[in-house]
């Protein structure tokens, strides 16, 4: 038995009639009955009053956000990309050796004097009728040449030393001397000495240079080195011969 005050006399009264589903003349009737100053209370229908009809909602479970470092993979170190053709400067006219106007017949010139050492190309130029010689771009040689003529013409074209014969002899032409050989094609057509370098004279399409000068060459060339023969161009410092 619970001792409540009458004070809440009116509220218990109506919570009794909630709960045990009578009037609330039984409930007065029943209240009028009890001790002054006290009113009878069942304890279980104090419990069943205040249980929560409502369903209770499943608890959400708690969100957390951690913050999370996603490692980053290494990078290879970048390589230095070869180096490009435009970019080679091997081929590049650096010096042109100074001679005085045109070069003559017989005349040859050569000075590789502080030049260093480098890749060698020959140039030809069928118009001005001068074979030149650069070495890492400084042109270190020239000379005036025998070319061939319209029946028998000088190919154009970059063409490279097949083969360097030191004594050798025209197998088409009754074994005419050409010393000092620097095949360029297999039909024929090389540089060579052996010949007298003069005006009015050709070659069935070779390229014929005084002794001295096909001497030197043949020193200094290397099979696989190029010689480029064009027709009437001009080049200058700073040009790229091939």
């Amino acid at each position: 038995m619970v001792l409540v005050p009458t004070s809440s006399r009116a509220l218990l009264a109506a919570a009794l009639l909630l709960v045990g589903g009578g009037s609330m003349a039984g409930a007065q009737s029943d209240a009028e009955t009890m001790e002054d100053g006290v009113i009878a209370v069942d304890p279980q229908a104090l419990a069943l009053s205040s249980v929560d009809e409502s369903p209770t909602a499943a608890a959400e479970p708690e969100m957390v956000s951690e913050a999370v470092v996603q490692p980053v993979p290494e990078q290879p170190e970048p390589k230095p990309a070869p180096a490009s053709k435009k970019n080679d400067d091997r081929f590049v006219i650096k010096r042109i050796l100074p001679i005085d106007g045109p070069i003559k017949y017989g005349e040859w010139f050569w000075d590789e004097e502080g030049v260093p050492p480098g890749k060698l190309v020959m140039t030809v130029d069928l118009d001005a009728r001068v074979l030149s010689v650069f070495r890492d771009g400084y042109e270190i040689g020239a000379t005036a040449v025998l070319l061939g003529t319209d029946e028998h013409p000088t190919p154009l074209g970059t063409f490279p030393i097949l083969t360097k014969e030191r004594h050798n002899v025209s197998e088409k032409y009754d074994n005419a001397p050409m010393p000092w050989t620097l095949r360029l094609t297999w039909d024929g057509i090389a540089i060579h000495g052996g010949s007298q370098i003069l005006n009015g004279y050709a070659s069935h399409g070779c390229i014929a240079v005084p002794d001295e000068f096909a001497s030197r060459l043949f020193d200094t060339a290397r099979k696989g080195d190029k010689v480029v023969i064009t027709r009437g161009k001009m080049m200058s410092l700073g040009d790229k011969i091939i």
